[in-house]
């Protein structure tokens, strides 16, 4: 296929270099030095989101947060203007579910097909092409899509209509972050009491506590290995997701929202670039520091 994707950040590098292994034509907006290595690949690098989008069947985005998919789409020199009917616009970012719901009848109304199709896995998923993806929108669309999303992820599903997909994924960073945050809590637990974190971690892991979370981020807590697989900063944004659409549906949800605010702090103290499993150090200064 021909394919444009927009977005080559720590994700969206290694999910385009799938699709050029296996044989897609890639267009390419937003070509730096990190991602080089991807035209060298066979892939094309384009001057802009709109020029992109002319070149392409199916344009892929894969942004940091809502106004920046919403810049790329309908901005100067954006991939809406560069759209004709009959192509396919999918949403790989992580954004609000309101804002996608718009946005998709912005597309739509130029006669074209539009999907959210947000990600978990992180870096480590990215580039195994494990990544989970929770897909809005029509069934049709889908089904022209389903041949790329395969080769970047192994748990794809239709949720269900246009912003599903993002609801989803709203969902999927409430459970993770606040699990990060009650793993933090249990090993800076069993260091303040005088146990050793790993070998709590470990005896956990045999038990009904076990999680994938307290497998992959317990270890970098006890490591403090906290090079970012996806970073706190991002992961806060995500989580003032939930809490914004929490206010707005008259919802309570107060571990969310704490947790958010746990976030908030750790990324005033400096650390909003390190992995989100750094919120253990976070607790760590709200108890007085390491001792």
């Amino acid at each position: 296929m021909n394919v444009g994707f927009i977005g080559l950040g720590v994700m969206g590098r290694p999910m385009a270099e799938h699709l050029i292994d296996a044989g897609h034509q890639l267009n390419l907006s937003r070509v730096k030095e990190a991602s080089e290595y991807l035209v060298k690949k066979g892939g094309k690098a384009i001057d802009s989101a709109k020029a992109v989008a002319e070149t392409s069947d199916i344009v892929i985005l894969m942004l940091p947060d809502t106004p920046d998919v919403e810049a790329v789409l309908f901005g100067e020199n954006g991939v809406a203007s560069g759209l004709s009917a009959g192509k396919l616009v999918i949403d790989m970012s992580s954004i609000s579910p309101v804002a996608t719901k718009d946005f998709a009848a912005r597309v739509e109304a130029l006669d074209c097909d539009y999907l959210d199709a947000p990600v978990s896995g992180g870096e480590v998923g990215a580039r195994a092409a494990s990544l989970t993806i929770m897909v809005g929108g029509k069934e049709q669309a889908f089904g022209r899509a389903r041949p790329l999303l395969d080769k970047m992820g192994k748990n794809i599903t239709l949720v269900g209509g246009v912003g599903d997909g993002q609801t989803a994924k709203v969902a999927n960073q409430i459970i993770v972050g606040l699990t990060i945050e009650a793993v933090s809590e249990a090993l800076l637990f069993s260091k303040r009491a005088g146990a050793d974190p790993a070998k709590v971690r470990e005896a956990l892991m045999g038990g009904f506590a076990s999680s994938r979370i307290l497998e992959v981020h317990g270890e970098r807590m006890v490591k403090e290995a906290f090079d970012p697989g996806f970073r706190i900063r991002l992961h806060r944004k995500d989580m003032t997701l939930a809490v914004d659409a929490a206010r707005a549906l008259d919802l309570a949800l107060p571990n969310t929202a704490a947790t958010q605010q746990l976030m908030n702090a750790a990324v005033a103290s400096g650390d909003g670039e390190r992995d989100h499993s750094a919120l253990i150090k976070t607790l760590e200064r709200l108890s007085g520091g390491a001792r």
